[in-house]
């Protein structure tokens, strides 16, 4: 991925929206095509390799699991852990402040559950 100019209009924008709106801040860490899945995931097992990681996440390639991973170790998401040993082996587990997000998923869950049905109604008529 390539990075954003700091004094790009894009930038600006997301530092202003980010910065003045906590729910909009939280939804740009976990946003992402991929990233609620490898939270979700990681909820799931607690602490998972690179391969196992990735065996659970149908369709994601490695390239894409890897910039996503790496995202969410820079945001304090995800903790990497690498075990001195050879060859070399590395866990993946959620931050303490991640596992706060966990109550969230149910109703997140129930409103995608409504917004479908809604949708699919609407496509009905």
């Amino acid at each position: 991925m390539t990075k954003r100019k700091e004094n790009s209009t894009n930038s600006i924008n997301r530092e202003y929206i980010t910065t003045n709106c906590d729910a909009i801040y939280t939804v740009c860490k976990i946003s992402g095509r991929w990233k609620m899945k490898i939270i979700y995931t990681l909820s799931t097992y607690e602490t998972l390799r690179f391969n196992e990681l990735r065996d659970h996440i149908q369709g994601i390639t490695d390239r894409m699991l890897t910039l996503q991973l790496k995202e969410l170790e820079a945001d304090s998401l995800v903790v990497r852990k690498v075990f001195p040993e050879v060859p070399p082996r590395v866990e993946y587990s959620l931050t303490d402040i991640t596992k706060e997000l966990l109550p969230i998923w149910p109703a997140l869950e129930q409103w995608a559950e409504k917004h479908r049905a809604l949708v699919s109604e609407d496509n009905e008529e």
